[in-house]
């Protein structure tokens, strides 16, 4: 039988490999050239949702809290995702997103107090490597604004998940869901309308199947149980889960649009994986503390003997 935290792993892991599908569906069924339309009818709707399920509310210091965390985790990062998959190739977005498990735990080391080692930066640099030879075509030709777009996306949610992770849930994951993605997707309604504005002409089937299952799938659902493993897992480990999603994008571009699987990509496929095993099994301190205070404490204990 499953442990209890491999329970909860497996569950956290559906969060990424559901936003693994987010650049085949954006590349295949949304429109193109809506960024910021893309990531409001993602978000929004399934807050309101979920919102109706739970009718729960937020209360006292957060309703600023969800903003903040709306923003970063829902928001910024929804529309950042959005302008890296229109500028870049998938996999070079998916690439540059790879970054995000070194922010986190590096932020986690800085505000968490959980153990930053050389295994998680090691497993960090390799997982980063791993995507790049999974996903990175060598005729792709990077815009710069795209890389950006990559990088604050990443840095974004980073912030998102240590803030999460630092001030808890309030209410039941459902609940805090719902407040953080209505949060997010109105803080882009102002942006929309000054940068791209209203669409001129109405959505295809293929958009609103598209939307409806970013939306429901994507988000409500996968959000869902990403939030639930953050109260669950430490913040530097979870993160590492992110790398999954590059992994079921070309899976499913092979599957599903008959793209090549080269030797290299099988390569940096089983890096990943290797990087992810490393530090949800290999690597599990007891000391949630950086690994330079325990240092620091055990000669500061010498010292104190000698004297």
């Amino acid at each position: 039988m499953l442990s209890k935290r491999s329970a909860v792993l497996a569950l956290t892991a559906l969060a990424p490999m559901a936003w693994g599908t987010t650049y085949i569906v954006t590349s295949e069924f949304l429109p193109d050239g809506r960024p910021l339309l893309g990531a409001i009818l993602r978000a929004l709707p399934a807050g309101l949702v979920l919102l109706l399920l739970t009718r729960r509310l937020p209360q006292g210091a957060w309703w600023w809290k969800s903003a903040v965390l709306g923003t970063l985790n829902i928001g910024a990062f929804f529309a950042l995702l959005f302008v890296a998959a229109y500028l870049l190739p998938g996999g070079l977005a998916a690439a540059v997103g790879a970054v995000q498990p070194l922010i986190v735990a590096f932020l986690a080391s800085r505000f968490l107090s959980e153990r930053l080692t050389l295994a998680v930066v090691a497993a960090g640099a390799a997982g980063i490597l791993g995507v790049a030879l999974l996903v990175v075509q060598s005729q792709a030709q990077p815009d710069p604004v795209g890389v950006l777009a990559a990088l604050g996306g990443a840095a974004s949610m980073a912030l998102g998940i240590v803030l999460s992770k630092k001030w808890g849930q309030p209410d039941a994951p459902l609940a805090v869901t719902s407040w953080q993605l209505v949060a997010g997707g109105i803080v882009l309604i102002p942006l929309l309308l000054l940068v791209e504005g209203l669409p001129d002409e109405g959505f295809s089937l293929e958009n609103v199947a598209g939307f409806a299952y970013l939306s429901l799938v994507g988000t409500a659902f996968a959000y869902t149980v990403w939030y639930r493993g953050i109260q669950m897992l430490p913040a530097g480990s979870l993160s590492f889960l992110g790398l999954l999603s590059p992994v079921v994008a070309v899976l499913v571009g092979w599957a599903a649009l008959g793209q090549s699987l080269a030797v290299g990509q099988i390569l940096g496929g089983v890096i990943v994986l290797a990087s992810l095993g490393i530090v949800l099994f290999g690597h599990r301190p007891a000391n949630t503390e950086t690994g330079v205070r325990p240092l620091l404490k055990s000669g500061t204990r010498q010292l104190l003997r000698r004297h």
